[in-house]
């Protein structure tokens, strides 16, 4: 089955319903890069006005997890993923529509290929970017995830 944005969508409706009523949605996912957004709304806002942080890691998250998710299963093997840590940097206020970009789906690749050879569990960490409207980098998430053959 193609992953595409609108699956996963319909994905975090039905398996993360807080990421998808705070407006967390995938924009464009292929096999380099992965684009979510939110925009800061009522809801989602911390008592600053501005995009609560924890909003931001689910879209951040998102956008690493789905590559991990997307490349296990062009694969075809039964493959466990789990985050296992994470770090944040926040730079500037979050406001209005923010997106999030991930470009380390070759990391991803290659921890497959090396857990299914080894049968070893493999760690690995991807970087995802938030950006205001005008560019401007607003936060940055990393996440060491890891993963293992079943």
């Amino acid at each position: 089955m193609e992953v595409s944005s609108q699956k996963l969508n319909s994905f975090l409706m039905f398996k993360l319903p807080s990421a998808w009523l705070c407006g967390v949605r995938v924009k464009e996912i292929n096999e380099n890069h992965c684009l979510t957004t939110v925009r800061h709304r009522w809801i989602n806002q911390n008592p600053f006005n501005s995009l609560y942080f924890a909003v931001q890691a689910m879209a951040a998250e998102l956008s690493t997890g789905a590559l991990v998710m997307t490349a296990i299963q062009a694969k075809g093997e039964h493959i466990s993923m789990l985050v296992a840590q994470n770090n944040a940097k926040f730079s500037k206020k979050a406001k209005g529509k923010i997106s999030f970009i991930c470009n380390d789906a070759h990391l991803v690749t290659e921890a497959i290929e090396e857990t299914i050879k080894t049968g070893e569990g493999q760690t690995f960490w991807m970087r995802s970017r938030g950006l205001n409207e005008e560019g401007q980098e607003v936060s940055v998430f990393e996440f060491e995830w890891t993963i293992k053959v079943k």
